[in-house]
């Protein structure tokens, strides 16, 4: 029986697929908060003074954001002084669908590497049977709760 996250993972996936290029963009060497600071002309002191804060505290949070420290609550107010939108994702490094098939794959190994073995020692099953075994297992626990836990589960 499916639950909900094979919905739920099909939506996410299309909108990744939107997403496009978007999704690829990497953060400028110096950081967001200083490039578009920059390429708006816009000094330290001036960036300050449009969020009430001092000037020294505007490098900081520069310098926050480099080494990811920054609150995203502070990064919405930088965002609304440069007159930016902030946009905040969490983007699969393949897609959630592969993501899952990947895990359930190594979870059926798991849970069949002792028929491997001893099937291996007994000359009894082929690597394609029990690829074949692995993958159906797979298929099988892809839409299962309990992927994620530690133990196997069947």
């Amino acid at each position: 029986m499916q639950h909900m996250g094979a919905h739920a993972r099909r939506r996410m996936d299309e909108r990744y697929r939107r997403l496009g290029p978007l999704s690829e963009m990497g953060r400028p060497h110096r950081g967001w908060i200083r490039a578009v600071r920059d390429a708006l002309g816009m000094s330290t002191t001036e960036l300050a003074r449009r969020l009430g804060v001092s000037q020294q505290r505007v490098t900081a949070l520069e310098h926050a954001e480099l080494r990811f420290s920054v609150q995203l609550n502070t990064l919405k107010r930088v965002a609304d002084a440069l007159d930016c939108e902030l946009v905040y994702a969490l983007v699969p490094r393949t897609s959630l669908t592969e993501t899952v098939k990947r895990q359930a794959r190594r979870k059926a190994r798991q849970h069949l590497g002792w028929v491997a073995h001893h099937s291996r020692l007994e000359n009894q099953e082929t690597d394609d049977s029990l690829d074949a075994r692995i993958e159906d297992l797979a298929e099988e626990l892809t839409n299962r709760r309990g992927l994620w836990s530690a133990s196997p589960h069947r």
